[in-house]
């Protein structure tokens, strides 16, 4: 029995074999000329950034706009682990809920306030709402020059408003325009602490920043920390110092003696209601003593709908305050300068403004 005949390799097979095989080496070539190419442009342009940005913090990228830069110009973008940073997630959140609240009327909603804020639209609005104050600006841009136009009538306008405050411009066309969120965010948080906006700012918020600035041709970068909010004592001192100021600050000491003075004022009132007050900053805190002792001030009965008896929120209990500071002004007496935010969460300072300004207007009150 004879085996099975082996079949004779094809000729025209064995060259196509070599015809493919002298191809790919060619493409491997050539391939391996370009990869090799491209790492030494790789490398060239890791070189470059090297010399061009010696302090670059490591993951934060500088795009291709952030190098054309004018001599001695700057650009300053937030650094990536800060955006991440919770503290300054809930400040963001509070001031896109705050510009909501504002604008419900105008059905303006606002998400992302990078995207929302850099046209001068929801800006305009908001100031407007704030200030009571038309801004005689185009109602709609589209083009880059009309917005910013809109944002420098704007900006000045709040500036006009804030400079002699003490607040420091930390915003401008170009910087709200390109968006720079810490830019946005501090114009953001003036507003609000001028205005005396019903919202709990974060305290203690910082980010950091990358400056980058150009220098005869070469970007130079550093990491900065930019301190977005202090204490809210500190950020409204800005626009009021006080006999309260000075007290706690130079004379704590005489503290105990307008405390006191100052309850026996509260309990000369409350007693007619069988109530007593031990503690200012504590029982004053829920705005349920401040309406029921400006009822008795001004000698009317405050109905019960109006207000709430037992708060157990801290939206209830601002509301209290804030109504008390309504039957305040009701009675002819100036807006508070306390915010009720900072009364509900015990600040003494501010207690004891609202206090000594009835104290001062009703001590000869019976």
């Amino acid at each position: 029995m004879s085996g099975t005949p082996t079949t004779a390799a094809n000729p025209q097979s064995a060259k196509l074999k070599k015809e493919e095989s002298s191809f790919l080496g060619k493409l491997g070539g050539t391939l391996g000329r370009k990869k090799k190419s491209k790492e030494v442009s790789d490398l060239h342009e890791e070189g470059k950034n090297a010399i061009n940005a010696p302090m670059l913090p490591t993951g934060t990228e500088i795009h291709p706009e952030d190098t054309l830069l004018e001599e001695n110009a700057e650009r300053i973008m937030l650094d990536p682990t800060s955006r991440d940073n919770l503290k300054f997630k809930d400040l963001l959140k509070v001031l896109i809920d705050w510009i909501n609240s504002e604008l419900e009327e105008d059905r303006i909603i606002v998400k992302d306030l990078e995207e929302d804020c850099y046209d001068g639209q929801v800006l305009q609005k908001l100031f407007e709402k704030l200030s009571g104050r038309k801004l005689n600006v185009a109602e709609v841009t589209q083009s880059e020059i009309g917005q910013k136009q809109k944002l420098q009538t704007v900006l000045e306008a709040v500036n006009e408003l804030l400079r002699p405050h003490g607040w420091t411009s930390e915003w401008s066309v170009d910087s709200v325009h390109s968006k720079n969120l810490v830019a946005i965010v501090y114009l953001l948080v003036a507003l609000a602490m001028h205005f005396l906006a019903p919202i709990r700012l974060p305290e203690h918020v910082s980010v950091q920043v990358v400056v980058v600035k150009k220098r005869e041709g070469i970007l130079q970068t550093a990491l900065v920390t930019k301190e977005l909010t202090s204490t809210t004592e500190m950020m409204m001192g800005r626009f009021e110092r006080d006999a309260f100021d000075t007290l706690l600050d130079h004379a704590p000491d005489k503290l105990n003696v307008v405390k006191t003075s100052l309850i026996t004022f509260v309990n000369k009132h409350l007693n007619k209601l069988n109530l007593e007050v031990t503690e200012l900053e504590s029982q004053f805190a829920d705005g349920v003593y401040l309406i029921l002792l400006m009822g008795l001030l001004e000698d009317y009965f405050v109905p019960l709908f109006n207000f709430f008896l037992t708060p157990e929120s801290f939206e209830q209990k601002v509301h209290n305050v804030a109504f008390a500071f309504e039957l305040m002004q009701d009675g002819g007496l100036k807006k508070p300068k306390a915010r009720p935010e900072d009364v509900v969460n015990l600040n003494l300072k501010s207690t004891l403004r609202v206090l000594y300004n009835l104290f001062t207007n009703y001590k000869n009150s019976e």
